[in-house]
């Protein structure tokens, strides 16, 4: 299996109105390759991957593939609460 395949499994297994960031992926892979986890999802095409559910280690969101406005707006759906684009981590993380 190849990194962003597994990187697309690790993002498929955060549950709704929960998120991770890029940095806790790829230590979930034993690596460090926090970009990479990024260019992976970056590149995903799949409905099924949940994207929008990984944000930066500092809470804020992000980039996303439809842009950050639609990120916000899934997000929010799922409720959880962005507030200057920005995520509680506190009370929103998953932890793997």
């Amino acid at each position: 299996m190849g990194f962003s395949e597994r990187v697309y499994n690790a993002t498929k297994k955060i549950p709704k109105g929960k998120v991770s960031t890029y940095k806790d992926i790829a230590k979930m892979l034993n690596c460090k390759a926090y970009r990479a986890v990024g260019n992976a999802l970056n590149n995903n095409c799949s409905k099924d991957v949940p994207c929008h559910r990984v944000i930066k280690s500092n809470g804020f969101v992000g980039g996303f593939n439809h842009g950050i406005k639609k990120k916000i707006l899934l997000l929010k759906k799922e409720k959880i609460k962005v507030k200057n684009s920005r995520v509680n981590l506190v009370k929103y993380l998953f932890k793997f």
